[in-house]
This record gives structure tokens, C-alpha cells and sequence, in this order.
């Protein structure tokens, strides 16, 4: 997840071209992120020996993603250096939840197709629902911050007990907590975000669309193997 989500920003007044530059910057860099990430779960899951690998050491995997983001982060000034790291830590995330989709699309081969569907459609939904709202949701950051921890947290613990069920309702609770992230990633960048802001303005809502699409796809297919 993206720290950075939470650094000072001033508010900023951009112009009507300026703010239309910044969002589409954004989204162009969300989508990428996405087609790349799904590149690199494609790469790893035709080879068997990086699958093995991330698979079995996925902290390892996780670390190794979070440097190229880290350096993204520090280098958002060099706009060429700082993308083509974003995408290094696309491909690098893309390996790394690739055991995942490996399991669940062999335990229900449509089931990853369907949270992928899913969390457009409420991605899709949710974005327009911030831009059409004149609420102000910038409130909404240190509480969901505090739940995401929480729940890192309760997850943990969870490793040692392995309750299915337990399992289950953290992953209702984190679609709910990174659908309120996108709301309020999305009122960042439609009040808050800099016009060279796209950046780190991409990262969070690529961020937040991928934590949903983890726990959407947690979901539907531990509900479906309790069945």
C-alpha cells in the first residue's frame, strides 16, 4: 500500500486545462499500471520456477516491489525516471500476486475474470460518484488509514489461526476500506493533486483498485469453497 497517500499537500487552483491534463495523465498512467501488472502475472505464470518462488517467499516478493515504488516516490520530479519505475513495480506486484491467481483460477477457472469485472464496475461507479459530489471527503484519510492498519494487523494474527471465516469477513472489510481509499484518492486528485502530481496521484488509485480486486477475489472464491 502507498504511504505517501497521506503526505502535506497544499490545495491548488489549476485552471480548467490544467486540472483535464492532470486526470488524464492520471488515468492513462492507472490503466497502464493495471495492463502492465497483468503482464507480469502472465509472465510468471507461464514459468514455473519464478511461481514457485513467489509463492514461497512473497515477503521477499513484496520488498522487492516496494523498492522501485519507493524510488518512484523520491524521483517524481524526473518524470521519465519515475515512470519507467512505477512500471518496474507494476511487473515486480504482477509476479508476486501471480500464486494467487494461479490458485484461485485453477480452483474456479472464471473467478478471477468476475472480481476483475467486479472491481471495474465499482471503480467505475465510485470515481463518478466523487467528481459528480461536491462533498468534502478529505476527512475520510486518517480514519481509513487507521483501518487499513487494523486490519494488516488482524490478518497477521490470522496467519497462525487460519480461520476461513475470520478470513472471510477481513476481506469484506478491506473491500470497503480501499473502496473508501479510491473515494478519497479520487477527491485528491480532483482537489488537491499539483498539475505534475499524476505520479503519485496514479500509484494510489492503482493501489487501491488492486487491494480491491485481492479481497474482491478473496471473497467470491472462499465463499465459493465454503459451498
Amino acid at each position: 500500500m502507498g504511504f505517501s497517500r497521506f503526505a502535506p499537500a497544499p490545495t491548488l487552483v489549476l485552471s480548467g486545462e490544467q486540472r483535464a491534463t492532470l486526470v488524464r495523465r492520471t488515468y492513462s498512467l492507472v490503466f497502464a499500471s493495471v495492463i502492465v501488472t497483468m503482464i507480469g502475472t502472465g509472465v510468471a505464470m507461464t514459468q514455473e520456477a519464478l511461481l514457485v518462488s513467489a509463492a514461497q517467499h512473497p515477503f521477499i516478493a513484496m520488498i522487492l516491489a516496494m523498492v522501485p515504488l519507493w524510488m518512484a516516490m523520491k524521483s517524481r520530479d524526473n518524470a521519465p525516471r519515475a515512470l519507467g519505475l512505477v512500471f518496474l513495480f507494476n511487473v515486480v506486484m504482477g509476479v508476486a500476486i501471480a500464486p494467487v491467481i494461479y490458485v484461485y483460477s485453477r480452483n474456479d477457472p472464471g473467478v478471477v475474470s468476475q472480481a476483475g469485472i467486479l472491481t471495474l464496475s465499482t471503480f467505475g461507479v465510485l470515481t463518478l460518484y466523487t467528481w459528480i459530489s461536491r462533498r468534502d471527503f478529505s476527512a475520510w484519510g486518517s480514519f481509513l488509514v487507521i483501518g487499513v492498519w487494523v486490519l494488516m494487523g488482524t490478518m497477521l494474527l490470522n496467519m497462525f489461526f487460519h480461520n476461513q471465516t475470520a478470513s472471510l469477513w477481513m476481506a469484506a472489510v478491506g473491500v470497503v476500506l480501499f473502496s473508501g481509499l479510491l473515494v478519497f484518492d479520487t477527491w485528491r486528485l480532483k482537489n488537491v493533486y499539483g498539475p505534475d502530481d499524476y505520479v503519485p496521484a496514479a500509484v494510489q488509485i492503482y493501489l487501491d483498485l488492486l487491494n480491491m480486486f485481492l479481497f474482491i477475489l478473496q471473497l467470491l472464491g472462499g465463499g465459493r469453497n465454503r459451498n
